[in-house]
């Protein structure tokens, strides 16, 4: 019967997801919504995408990244050389941008998620700052005065890129898997002394979750126009944090809603450049000094439809763990 439950709800939130997608374009074909709402929701898929990946690194498996940049630049990059030098249609180049963000993710996985704390998250802004500093001098992909891209970004792409992402993150993290990296996080010794492959599996979140910031990087390039290495620095690593941060860690959901309000609070403070970093970060200490644990700390916001449920004695969590 759980199993019946299950699919009837997944299956259900894939009709509305589609019904969600299919209203946004017919706004956006429409011209309801003009440029600007148009490339704000774009920006707020990528920035979903980045969000939930990293909270997959850092929520789920507990490894404190901040080189997320990094991934997006080497996906940013790959997916224009794809498009603007090979002349590979769009598609593909967002699957070569999540392989080789994959890869590059590996790359760097192996050696330092034998680190934990304070030293993996040095050593990984390391990987994002030399990643800025390689295609800063390479003039193959235009070095310091960047990379110009074509505009292939559309609302179809970046939904089914979300969508997709949301569901792999959400499966993996429910399955046998993600369990592991949960126990992780909770517990890496005792998860160790229980059999379980500890780097095996921090280094399997880690290429997903660079996989799928490889995925935002294509899109991201070919939103913008020009694509420049300045664009990847540690700033934008720590963007990407503190959607997870606010969220909440370990809440999918917290991360996805505090990525779409910290980009609309960006976009419609864009003409203010010198109060919309004040703005925004008095939102970020208010929140830090009244709600520490984030917007929805470890707790999933389909956990507040079933209040009723628990406090009539019911199950309270299907024996599934309340993130993602």
């Amino acid at each position: 019967m759980r199993l019946v439950k299950n699919a009837k709800g997944f299956w259900l939130s894939i009709v509305l997801a589609v019904v969600v997608g299919v209203v946004i374009q017919f706004l956006i074909s429409g011209e309801i919504l003009d440029s600007f709402y148009s490339n704000t929701l774009y920006l707020i898929g990528i920035n979903i995408i980045l969000a939930v990946s990293l909270h997959l690194i850092i929520g789920v498996t507990g490894q404190f990244s901040i080189g997320h940049a990094g991934f997006l630049a080497v996906g940013a990059y790959a997916s224009a050389i794809m498009t603007m030098k090979l002349g590979m249609p769009f598609p593909v180049a967002i699957l070569v941008a999540g392989v080789a963000a994959a890869i590059a993710g590996l790359i760097i996985g192996i050696p330092t998620l034998r680190l934990r704390g304070d030293y993996l998250a040095i050593a990984t802004l390391g990987f994002g700052e030399i990643m800025r500093i390689i295609f800063l001098n390479i003039d193959y992909v235009g070095g310091a005065s960047g990379m110009t891209v074509s505009h292939l970004v559309t609302w179809p792409w970046v939904y089914a890129c979300v969508v997709i992402t949301i569901i792999v993150i959400v499966n993996f993290t429910n399955s046998t898997h993600g369990r592991a990296c949960i126990s992780i996080r909770e517990n890496e010794i005792a998860a160790d002394a229980m059999g379980i492959n500890t780097t095996f599996y921090k280094v399997i979140a880690f290429v997903i979750g660079a996989f799928f910031a490889g995925v935002a990087g294509a899109l991201y390039a070919h939103n913008f126009y020009i694509i420049q290495p300045t664009n990847f620095g540690f700033l934008k690593s720590f963007d990407i944090l503190i959607f997870v941060v606010l969220g909440g860690l370990g809440s999918m959901s917290g991360a996805v809603i505090a990525a779409i309000l910290l980009t609309i609070i960006s976009a419609f403070l864009s003409n203010y450049p010198e109060v919309r970093m004040l703005i925004y970060s008095l939102v970020l200490i208010v929140m830090m000094l009244f709600r520490p644990q984030g917007l929805l700390g470890t707790k999933e916001i389909t956990s507040f439809f079933k209040v009723g449920k628990s406090g009539k004695g019911g199950v309270q969590n299907d024996s599934k763990q309340t993130v993602a």
